[in-house]
């Protein structure tokens, strides 16, 4: 028995020192003492790359100025021995998303373990010093939660999957909340506000505050033909589309009586339209639009952030035959608020143009934001911290 023990005793040691080994081997030669991205009291940003091989070196922001190709602008960084080293100017305060690019080769920071998916492309990305970018970071407050839930849609006779935040106690209170409908644009799902939106902590932090009532926040997957994130659902681990086939269909806005009849049937929702708002961007701006003059007498409050309009022209559907007189129908039942934020220089600022003319035309009230930038989550985010307060009264 003790000879047994004495050799356990051994095993275990080779194999802690094995896996020690091993763990040490984890870190690149070199890169112990780098860190990247590091970011400076004035809010430059220094970057920094051990790639000792490599000929030529950039970092490729989205805070960078956009080339006429489409194309994300890019920086050389200077080779200092082994290493490459940039340094931003000063940026905003906001979260912001960039690649590494090696020899013509766009890889992410190997120093920077924060990733996040944007539809079918993978960042690092890193949360700027000041106001705003405060309410995008974990501070020590009470927190929510966020779900991950499947249901029920008999409208489109399949289970999808939806992120739900509950605020902060909402497990011990016996309360009943107002809720928030929020909605991705085209390319995202169900996890894009959560990740790329922060909701949770702009939630966390603002309810904190003070500035925000408690809510519910619902955030479905608009993409019909999905029933949930890519690698969540049976499809598997399938080729990403930005444009989906069901993309202005009108089969979200359709079927959206099955996301409120879930939530209301599992959550301690509150079951009225002074507690309902719905908001959403770009293609979820068109969402939202679409679905609350659908359901004219559902939701006191909408947001159309960045919002689109009709997507196809050809589609048939309930949703687009009689949406100018659903519209006025909804100016009639009445709306605590109707606020649309749009960037100067969003490609859609036309179709906003357009669209506030058709409110206008019916009398409908609105409060319209103008801010500067475009098609952005830096917008989106901002958006949704302005549009928070305004819930709810």
């Amino acid at each position: 028995m003790l000879k047994k023990s004495i050799f356990l005793f051994f095993l275990l040691g080779s194999l802690f020192a094995q896996s020690a080994h091993s763990q040490e081997n984890i870190n690149l030669e070199g890169t112990k003492s780098l860190r990247s991205p590091q970011v400076h009291a004035d809010n430059t940003v220094t970057f920094q790359v051990f790639a000792p091989q490599a000929k030529t070196a950039y970092i490729v922001g989205n805070w960078m100025e956009r080339e006429a190709s489409g194309k994300a602008g890019k920086q050389a960084m200077q080779k200092d021995g082994s290493y490459w080293k940039y340094t931003s100017p000063p940026l905003a305060s906001d979260l912001f998303l960039y690649s590494v690019e090696l020899d013509g080769v766009t890889v992410n920071d190997p120093l920077n373990v924060y990733q996040v998916r944007d539809v079918a492309n993978i960042f690092n990305y890193f949360v700027t010093e000041g106001p705003q970018a405060d309410l995008y970071q974990v501070q020590d407050v009470p927190h929510g939660s966020l779900s991950k839930r499947w249901y029920a849609s008999p409208t489109l006779n399949m289970e999808r999957r939806l992120t739900i935040y509950t605020p902060p106690g909402y497990e011990r209170e016996k309360k009943s909340y107002p809720v928030l409908y929020l909605l991705h644009g085209m390319g995202g799902d169900e996890e894009a506000w959560p990740t790329l939106g922060r909701v949770a902590q702009i939630l966390d932090n603002l309810i904190a505050k003070g500035t925000v009532k408690p809510m519910i926040v619902v955030m479905p997957n608009g993409h019909v033909a999905n029933s949930a994130a890519p690698g969540e659902s049976s499809k598997g681990q399938y080729a990403i589309q930005f444009f989906t086939p069901d993309v202005g269909t009108g089969k979200m806005e359709e079927s959206f009586k099955d996301v409120i009849a879930f939530v209301e049937s599992n959550y301690r929702a509150k079951k009225e339209k002074k507690a309902r708002a719905i908001a959403g961007l770009s293609m979820g701006g068109a969402h939202t639009l679409f679905t609350s003059s659908y359901m004219p007498d559902t939701f006191d409050y909408v947001g159309l952030f960045s919002a689109a309009f009709r997507m196809n022209d050809k589609a048939k559907s309930p949703v687009f035959d009689d949406f100018e007189n659903n519209l006025i129908k909804q100016r009639d039942h009445g709306l605590k608020l109707y606020w649309i934020g749009m960037g100067k220089d969003d490609f859609l600022y036309k179709t906003g143009e357009e669209y506030r003319k058709k409110l206008d035309g019916i009398d409908m009230k609105y409060v319209y934001r103008e801010s500067e930038g475009g098609h952005t989550w830096a917008n989106w985010r901002l958006y949704l911290t302005e549009f928070l307060p305004q819930l709810f009264k």
